[in-house]
């Protein structure tokens, strides 16, 4: 069973970038599909990004196509989420999920496994 762990969630001004990191124990992580939720106070759970299992293939909401990249190392376990130009508005509870499938997915229904988020705080 794979357990997610994610970290570098901290206050950023406007314009910044940040790199949050997922790190996965278990020996089926190269298996899985990785994505990126985040959720604001208030706000819906909103699908982020993911990438396939081998890190062949990507797919971005169009709030953070063009600044924001999912990249994997399966040799190291983890996933990784950098985030370039971050605005006021992707301030959010990011969350990484894994799922088993290894196909890409926007359905947070299609991850089996959730890490416990870090926060992200981008300030005007």
């Amino acid at each position: 069973q794979v357990q997610l762990v994610e970290s570098g969630g901290r206050l950023v001004q406007a314009g910044d970038s940040l790199r949050l990191s997922c790190a996965a124990s278990g020996r089926s992580f190269s298996s899985y599909a990785m994505g990126w939720f985040r959720q604001a106070p208030g706000k819906e759970r909103e699908f982020v990004g993911a990438i396939n299992w081998n890190g062949g293939s990507t797919y971005y909401a169009d709030a953070v196509k063009g600044r924001f990249t999912i990249s994997r190392d399966n040799a190291k376990n983890t996933v990784y989420l950098q985030m370039n130009s971050l605005k006021p508005e992707d301030t959010a509870v990011y969350y990484c999920a894994a799922a088993r499938r290894g196909m890409i997915t926007t359905d947070y229904r299609a991850y089996d496994i959730w890490g416990q988020g870090t926060q992200v705080t981008v300030s005007s």
